[in-house]
């Protein structure tokens, strides 16, 4: 049987073929956002088997699994062992075909183990005996992974209570891949949520100050981003999630809204929109004046099933996507920052593609001298991750913005084997530039074509975020 995953996999085009084996293949990888442990980095984390590289911490995979029928113990339950959980994710996966996950899955047991074969019930043994020989050979830590990847820099989602001694110690490792922070800051505006109390004192004792009121905790966070920026962070990022709204608000109500929170532990839903509006301001301002990047990953509805949140947490593979964005709050709050000068340089991600058109039409109503792209259409997130819906965010941002300003691909990810999808972006950016040259609507211009695939996989963020 002829390989699945071939040099040209995915490239349909001359052109597409000679765009990505002549330029795109070899180029650096700079990932802005993803969801990897920077202690594990630091101490080049070795993995026990395949199941905890591969599949313990995939919600992706889980969610799957669940789909086909698949008991949730056998799924997420801790006295699994992980052949069983391997054996058990072999046994479906041929059933992912169609889904993102195949393409994904068998280009990670390619370009990392050598394997051709398409994963089954029959040859799950053996694959599981090869890929543990490999992965307890030397060389194959998760920052020796991330440098076969050809990874330059990447950014971990850190909580505003993080600690960065990792980071730096994970960059100072001799793979001499840069690993910086970025900012998560859904905690800071979490006012509702039961951990909000704790996370407040936390964050006093390690700014060494009181919190009484809503200044003392403004000037709290602001200490901690001081730091942040020390240790390097470019980044920060929202989750704002479906349903957000952005109304403008007074200081003077929202101190009085912060006070209410810290003396009774409750503010109503339509109070919190208003303190969430007023905070939120508040960060982009910060992040302007610090020249950070913000990042808004708009429009997931994660509560969708209170037993698998119970028992998993918030980020178990049971989330869906939402309702389209509230374009009116979303354009307030951006120009509101915008009005005052205080519009940091900006991603803007959405998980429902019926906002495609409106996010890439926003990249042209924000501007900034000197500034290419100072609103960004991000790359697809989420369930738009696959070859679909990367092709419809290109076609997208090429037809309402400008395709040759866009500042490329992410992993989003907890697992260092998806960073082959900065692999599988380029070449679906190449299949996608090769067609429209096929098509009679890009021009056969190998320089012109070439300096595009260059500046969207590489040149665009390396200069942009700066």
């Amino acid at each position: 049987m002829d390989s699945f995953i071939n040099e040209d996999f995915l490239l349909t085009t001359h052109i597409s073929r000679q765009l990505y084996h002549e330029i795109a293949e070899n180029l650096p990888v700079i990932d802005f956002h993803n969801h990897l442990d920077p202690r594990k980095l630091a101490e080049n984390h070795k993995f026990v088997d395949l199941a905890e590289l591969w599949i313990h911490a995939d919600p992706y995979k889980h969610r799957v699994m669940r789909i086909a029928g698949i008991d949730e113990e056998m799924i997420t339950g801790v006295g699994i062992s992980g052949k069983e959980r391997y054996d058990t994710w072999a046994s479906i996966f041929t059933r992912t075909i169609g889904n993102p996950l195949f393409h994904w899955s068998c280009l990670e047991l390619k370009r990392f183990f050598g394997i051709d074969e398409i994963l089954n019930r029959e040859n799950a043994g053996e694959i599981w005996k090869v890929c543990n020989d490999i992965l307890r050979q030397p060389g194959w830590g998760m920052l020796d992974i991330l440098k076969k990847c050809r990874v330059e820099m990447l950014c971990t989602s850190d909580d505003l209570l993080a600690d960065f001694t990792w980071h730096r110690q994970a960059s100072l490792q001799p793979q001499n891949i840069i690993v910086k922070p970025s900012l998560r800051a859904d905690s800071v505006i979490s006012f509702t949520t039961p951990s909000f109390k704790d996370f407040v004192s936390q964050l006093a004792e390690l700014s060494g100050m009181k919190i009484k009121c809503l200044e003392d905790y403004l000037n709290a966070i602001d200490i901690r981003l001081n730091l942040f920026s020390d240790a390097g962070c470019e980044y920060a990022d929202h989750s704002l999630d479906a349903g957000f709204r952005f109304v403008p608000v007074l200081s003077g109500e929202a101190s009085s809204l912060f006070g209410k929170l810290l003396q009774t532990g409750e503010i109503s839903p339509a109070e919190t929109v208003r303190l969430q509006s007023y905070v939120l301001l508040f960060m982009g301002r910060c992040y302007a004046r610090r020249n950070w990047n913000m990042q808004l990953h708009i429009g997931a509805k994660r509560d969708t099933n209170t037993q698998l949140r119970t028992r998993l947490g918030p980020a178990g593979g049971y989330a869906a996507i939402g309702s389209a964005c509230d374009v009116n709050s979303l354009v307030c709050f951006l120009d509101t920052l915008n009005e005052e000068d205080s519009l940091p340089r900006t991603i803007l991600y959405t998980l429902n593609p019926a906002d495609n058109a409106v996010f890439a039409t926003l990249t042209g109503s924000y501007s900034g001298s000197g500034i290419l792209g100072k609103v960004q259409f991000g790359p697809a997130w989420w369930y738009n991750d696959h070859l679909e819906g990367m092709t419809q965010q290109l076609q997208s941002l090429s037809s309402y913005g400008l395709l040759s300003c866009f500042v490329g691909m992410t992993t989003d990810s907890r697992s260092v084997l998806s960073f082959s999808r900065h692999e599988y972006f380029r070449r679906v950016l190449c299949r996608f530039i090769g067609e429209k040259v096929v098509g009679g609507e890009f021009p056969s211009d190998m320089t012109l074509l070439g300096d595009i695939v260059r500046d969207i996989c590489y040149r665009n963020c390396k200069n942009w975020r700066k």
